[in-house]
């Protein structure tokens, strides 16, 4: 738990309660930016199927918003909540094995068994597991596999789940969305990462700034953190912002 009168462990957790630990764990920013790559995605298809678009959302929320950061939270206790170890993995696990149940559901959704989408979910199986419990020896447990994972995967899937039926158009217009969620993400993974250690793992900020005109700024956790986070917070709406758009567009 965190010592007293340190920084939260983000800038979005809460205090006080089972409600604000599970507020917490489901990092409300962070989540709906993610499930923002979902919508994207589906966007990019040639016929928006809306009930095949709500279920993925679903399935993702389960997976990223539920199970992973359930997961995650096993491992160190990054985010200090008091849920019990117990619960966290049978949460978790019931979230993924509803995610899972949902796409292969939706494999079967249309006329035509969608092979493209059955292939995905092994696929998401072994990235969310492998990446929030850091199996392999922590292999899965990078930028490159988050920003894919996370930002990448998502698209894909998202544009996936509404098959059959594609032009080369909408393909390629897919694989341009999916370039952006992994750039998006990986800018996530790079502002985030010095920002958790600066909250979680500093106890204290020292130095300074020496301009060419003699002023000087004292450096602190504070000074520190404030650029990285306001880029985080903005990005945690202008990507939900773009795929909104997107998504009115074809209603």
């Amino acid at each position: 738990m965190p010592e007293p009168g340190s920084l939260s462990p983000a800038f979005y957790a809460r205090r006080g309660g089972v409600v604000s630990d599970w507020w917490t764990l489901l990092h409300p920013p962070y989540t709906l930016w993610h499930l923002s790559y979902v919508v994207l995605g589906a966007t990019m298809a040639p016929r928006l199927d809306r009930i095949a678009l709500v279920w993925s959302v679903v399935a993702f929320f389960l997976a990223v918003g539920v199970a992973a950061h359930a997961f995650d939270e096993l491992q160190g206790r990054p985010l200090a909540t008091s849920i019990p170890d117990l619960t966290l993995q049978v949460v978790g696990s019931l979230a993924l094995v509803a995610a899972c149940g949902l796409g292969v559901a939706g494999v079967f959704w249309s006329s035509s068994v969608n092979w493209a989408l059955l292939a995905s979910v092994p696929i998401g199986v072994v990235l969310l597991v492998g990446y929030n419990l850091e199996l392999f020896d922590g292999r899965l447990h990078s930028d490159a596999v988050f920003a894919w994972g996370w930002g990448g995967f998502p698209v894909a899937v998202g544009f996936l789940a509404q098959f059959p039926g594609a032009s080369w158009s909408s393909i390629a217009a897919a694989g341009l969305a999916t370039l952006a969620g992994v750039g998006t993400s990986y800018v996530q993974r790079s502002l985030s990462t010095p920002a958790r250690a600066l909250r979680r793992r500093t106890s204290e900020v020292t130095g300074a700034i020496r301009r060419h005109d003699g002023s000087v700024i004292d450096l602190d956790r504070a000074t520190l953190l404030r650029p990285l986070e306001k880029a985080l917070r903005a990005l945690s709406w202008v990507v939900p912002a773009v795929a909104a758009a997107a998504l009115v567009a074809r209603l």
